[in-house]
């Protein structure tokens, strides 16, 4: 059976206190995003995706998500071992030397569940699209869902590669954008302003949904049901995200500061009490 919606909460706490842990521990990482998107990918997982036990590159049989936008490695950590894709446990050698989950996830570490290396921005949608295609080759009706940040946008191949997408009519690709409005020097709009997405997207012929409250996990098991909905019609489908970065931890919110810096142990302490523990921290 899925999880309820309490069931989704409470995990989604817990994954917010791994991502705080993991940072704090070791003086590196990137709490910002992983923060803001915590509650989309514990709903993916948890109880919209069709995954099967275990892991294999191939994916056969079933969905596949793809992280392009790897910086928020600490979330898509936690989030699978969470999910029963590694132990638990392994979460405490984050950023370690010799350890399997190091700042950006890599395939060359075997840990299972990550299908490719992400950090170089702007690469993760044409690794998905090759996955996508193959499935249709394959006869394969399951999904490809990948997420993306909204400054990660700013790279010349997502455009590529959203033309692409679109012209080869993949409908199995449900594309998500994290839309915050932030970046690591500042807001978007100040870096580099991209106007409406959701223009740009319709323009390049795609089938475009928003869901306004990103970190609201009814809105965004509503949003993914819709987005599911429209696949197989012959457009790729994206979704606008909009969230908060930093959510859950309130002096990390409304600022782009948090982008990559680690909370100290007063910070930590602080963090910690806003998201009380629901299961059992590693």
């Amino acid at each position: 059976m899925k999880p309820n919606t309490q069931q989704l909460s409470d995990l989604t706490i817990q994954v917010r206190r791994d991502i705080l842990r993991m940072v704090h521990a070791v003086n590196s990482g990137h709490p910002g995003g992983s923060l803001g998107c915590t509650e989309f990918l514990v709903t993916l997982y948890q109880n919209i995706m069709d995954r099967k036990e275990g892991f294999d590159m191939d994916g056969i049989g079933e969905d596949i998500f793809f992280l392009s936008n790897g910086h928020i490695s600490p979330v898509f950590y936690s989030v699978l071992a969470r999910s029963g894709y590694f132990p638990i446990s392994e979460l405490a050698t984050f950023r370690l030397l010799n350890s399997r989950l190091q700042g950006h996830p890599t395939t060359h570490e075997g840990l299972p569940g990550v299908r490719m290396a992400s950090g170089s921005l702007g690469q993760g949608l044409s690794v998905a699209l090759g996955a996508a295609q193959a499935k249709k080759l394959n006869n394969d009706n399951h999904l490809i869902y990948t997420l993306h940040g909204d400054g990660e946008l700013q790279e010349g191949q997502n455009w590529e590669a959203i033309m692409y997408a679109s012209a080869k009519k993949v409908d199995n690709l449900i594309a998500t954008i994290d839309v915050n409005g932030k970046q690591i020097d500042g807001t978007t709009d100040e870096v580099l302003a991209m106007g409406s997405l959701r223009a740009k997207f319709e323009a390049f012929d795609w089938d475009v949904l928003e869901i306004k409250e990103g970190n609201n996990i009814d809105a965004i098991i509503a949003g993914l049901t819709d987005a599911k909905s429209r696949t197989g019609k012959g457009k790729p489908v994206c979704i606008l995200l909009h969230t908060e970065m930093g959510n859950g931890v309130d002096f990390m919110m409304h600022t782009h500061a948090w982008h990559g810096k680690a909370p100290n142990n007063d910070q930590l302490a602080n963090a910690l009490a806003q998201n009380i523990s629901t299961l059992a921290d590693y």
